[in-house]
């Protein structure tokens, strides 16, 4: 009958592993902080300012003020008196008569140079006789500070920056393997592995065989003295000009 009490399968047994319900806790003894009032506010809430209001202030059991017996002038207010003007009469001030000096006694055309601008004027004095053993130093023994670059003194410099030559340990340039780069060989005729091109000389100006003797020229020669194979040299006449086309001039001759 105690079986049928159970439904399915399951029935009570010993846990397999440990379980929370082995092992007994404190219990709810911590104490959480409170999310109101100042002190012991939680911190993990934003805590908003706190007033505290004070008590009645207690009455002094003896006055130590002598009250209202003062006795004050009923002309005099807050801003002041409260009167109107008031003079008197006094006697005449005592002046002392001093001598000043007349308009003579100024020179205004000696003023020129401290009114108005003029260039400025130089004196030349004789030499002092401490001059020959004054010992203090001339202006070539001073030295000047620098104006420019980063060591002035006295003035706000710009940054310096300075360019610092390339290293050959390290850089690109650095032969680590110590072997030999290409320009270090000598570079093949391409026409010893390869057809060679035609190449073309130009050489001076070749003359032609000849003979150099003076040769006499067109002016030389007189064909008109030439009688050799004719009778004598050929004449050249002008005559009237005859035409086909006009009639002969007839003259009768008894």
């Amino acid at each position: 009958m105690a079986e049928e009490v159970w439904v399915g399968t399951w029935r009570p047994h010993r846990p397999r592993g440990p379980i929370m319900a082995l092992y007994s806790s404190p219990g709810p003894k911590y104490l959480i902080p409170p999310t109101t009032g100042f002190v012991k506010h939680t911190p993990d809430k934003l805590r908003a300012p706190a007033y505290s209001f004070h008590g009645a202030p207690t009455l002094l059991a003896e006055n130590c003020s002598p009250g209202p017996r003062y006795s004050v002038n009923p002309k005099i207010l807050r801003t002041g008196k409260d009167i109107g003007p008031a003079y008197s009469i006094l006697g005449r001030y005592c002046t002392k008569t001093t001598l000043t000096p007349g308009p003579g006694h100024y020179f205004p055309e000696k003023s020129t140079k401290h009114v108005f601008d003029s260039a400025p004027s130089h004196s030349i004095s004789a030499r002092t006789k401490t001059f020959r053993v004054d010992s203090t130093p001339g202006p070539a023994a001073y030295m000047l500070p620098v104006v420019m670059g980063p060591h002035t003194v006295g003035k706000a410099s710009q940054p310096a920056f300075s360019i610092k030559g390339r290293s050959k340990l390290g850089s690109f340039s650095d032969d680590l393997y110590k072997t030999p780069g290409p320009a270090a060989y000598r570079q093949t005729d391409v026409q010893v592995t390869k057809f060679k091109a035609p190449q073309y000389t130009m050489a001076a100006r070749v003359e032609p065989p000849g003979d150099k003797t003076l040769k006499p020229g067109p002016g030389a020669h007189s064909p008109e003295k030439v009688t050799v194979t004719k009778p004598c040299a050929p004449i050249v006449t002008f005559g009237i000009k005859h035409s086909d086309y006009m009639t002969p001039l007839v003259v009768d001759v008894e």
